[in-house]
């Protein structure tokens, strides 16, 4: 039996020695790894351009969502807007019928210039906010988008159709119509209409 202290001198073998021997370095074996690990690089990059394009598609929704409510909000102050100015329409009627009516022996009247300089500011803070009035003087081709007719007056002389008074203003905001003007139009000539009867 030989003495374990006169043995012959082996190379002491370490952890790492050890797992090298463990680590297959054959080229297919190599070749094998390094495409399996370009697959889950692949995959990776799919997946996180998945989650990019999700991330891009979700913050156009929130922009259009923040978009949609912006202008929401505007339009309802619009509309609360409008509503505001189609009670100060009202009084600018008023002013209207006022001026209309007076009498003729007040026409020069201090008192009643301040009444018209009223009404003149009263206009120019319309026209401040994108109020304009609607043209429906007499001799206007009536237009039904801007005017409602009220009255059919024959014997005019006028072509049929034609504007031959305004009643009531209509306004417009920015280019939108928000009360259109009550006129009485032109109607069929009363000779004429006679002479088209027949016997």
């Amino acid at each position: 039996m030989p003495d374990p202290r006169h043995a012959p001198d082996r190379p002491h073998r370490t952890r790492a020695d050890e797992r090298s021997e463990e680590i297959d370095i054959r080229p297919t074996k190599l070749l094998a790894d390094i495409e399996q690990l370009n697959g889950q690089l692949a995959e990776a990059q799919t997946q996180a351009d998945e989650y990019l394009t999700a991330l891009q598609r979700e913050r156009a929704e929130f922009l259009n969502f923040k978009r949609r409510t912006a202008e929401e909000r505007e339009r309802d102050l619009g509309l609360a807007g409008e509503d505001l100015i189609r009670k100060v329409l009202a009084v600018a009627d008023d002013f209207d019928r006022a001026i209309d009516a007076r009498p003729e022996s007040i026409a020069e009247d201090a008192w009643f210039e301040g009444v018209a300089a009223i009404d003149r500011k009263l206009r120019a803070l319309l026209e401040s906010e994108g109020v304009s009035s609607i043209s429906a003087e007499p001799g206007t081709a009536f237009d039904p988008r801007e005017h409602d007719a009220i009255a059919n007056v024959p014997g005019t002389g006028r072509p049929e159709g034609e504007i031959v008074e305004q009643v009531r203003r209509g306004y417009r905001l920015r280019d939108r119509v928000i009360r259109p003007a009550l006129v009485a139009v032109a109607g069929g000539d009363a000779a004429t209409a006679d002479s088209d009867r027949p016997n």
